[in-house]
């Protein structure tokens, strides 16, 4: 074995490194312009990237704005509509309609008319004095029919309430399930409760003669003038114009409308004892005039009989009408 001779060893490193310092001296500029060159490929893609992203992003915030105004520009045509209808006082004919009742306006004229003279006739048979013969057949004949179909009409919306929850559930459902939306409606239509199913065949019924979605929903608020029925109403004309997922734009309203309930019953009950006080203030004075008539009957008739008592009781009704009318503001709330 030979040993190697240390200065033949530095002298091959001296040399490689002598060589490499000038390949890199030689290269460093070709690697250089390559490095800045692949940095400006970069960069111009990068450029491409963001300029694209830009515009994309600038596609999409103008699209947004288009259908914001579109939105924007329904819910006013809607708002417009409402307060032309909520202006324009409503026939006698809606409101039988209203009510459910399937009586035309002749017909109720001529069944108040009648009621009217049955009171008179009574009244007259059994000897009421002549301004109760002529005051309490008016009232009959005018006042207590439209009370009645009030009284329905009411009654029927509280019941539309109460069901339609449950129908816009049922029509979300079924958008899920990939119905289209017509066929929900029918659904609905076939299978709800009424009145809600009433107010929809309606709808499906005029579907029928031509006309579209939006609009026959917004026939609705004739038939059911409610805040309820006007969400539901907006809700699909937007989506028609818009578009969007409806099915969860219905499921949110119908969670809505839940809560808008138990937020009144909520109101109802804590205001429960103001109105229980305000009926027991209001009925204060006619029970104690009733039980001074019965104790004392001429001390109480000289309010009948003498001309000054008329004008106490003309100035005391006019009082207990402006604070019943107070007491009723203050106890109601509305949601």
């Amino acid at each position: 074995m030979f040993g190697v001779d240390p200065v033949i060893l530095l002298i091959v490193l001296l040399s490689a490194v002598s060589a490499a310092a000038i390949c890199y001296g030689v290269l460093y500029s070709r690697i250089e312009s390559q490095k800045k060159a692949e940095s400006r490929v970069n960069k111009v893609k990068q450029a491409e990237t963001d300029r694209v992203k830009v515009k994309v992003a600038r596609d999409r915030v103008q699209e947004m704005s288009k259908r914001r105004k579109s939105v924007q520009d329904t819910l006013k045509d809607l708002e417009k509509r409402q307060s032309e209808s909520t202006k324009r006082k409503q026939s006698l004919k809606a409101r039988l309609a209203q009510a459910g009742l399937s009586l035309t306006p002749s017909r109720f004229y001529l069944f108040s008319a009648l009621f009217g003279l049955f009171v008179m006739l009574v009244l007259f048979i059994v000897g009421a004095p002549t301004p109760a013969v002529l005051g309490l057949p008016f009232a009959a004949m005018f006042g207590l029919p439209r009370w009645i179909v009030s009284f329905l009409i009411k009654r029927r919306q509280n019941k539309f309430l109460e069901e339609f929850p449950n129908a816009l559930d049922l029509i979300t459902r079924s958008l899920r399930s990939g119905l289209p939306l017509n066929d929900a409606v029918r659904l609905v239509a076939g299978e709800a409760r009424e009145p809600v199913k009433t107010e929809f065949r309606r709808v499906v019924e005029a579907q029928q003669v031509g006309l579209s979605m939006s609009d026959a929903c917004t026939r609705m608020l004739n038939h059911m003038p409610l805040q309820e029925v006007n969400f539901f109403s907006i809700v699909i004309t937007i989506q028609a114009q818009a578009g969007g997922n409806l099915s969860e734009a219905l499921g949110n309203l119908s969670k809505v409308l839940r809560d808008r309930k138990k937020m009144k019953a909520k109101v109802q009950a804590l205001s429960m004892e103001a109105k229980a006080s305000a009926a027991i203030i209001g009925a204060l004075p006619f029970i104690v005039m009733t039980l001074v008539y019965l104790t004392s009957p001429r001390y109480m008739m000289i309010l009948f009989t003498d001309p000054r008592g008329h004008l106490i009781l003309i100035g005391a009704g006019i009082w207990m009408s402006l604070g019943i009318y107070i007491m009723r503001n203050m106890v109601n709330f509305e949601i």
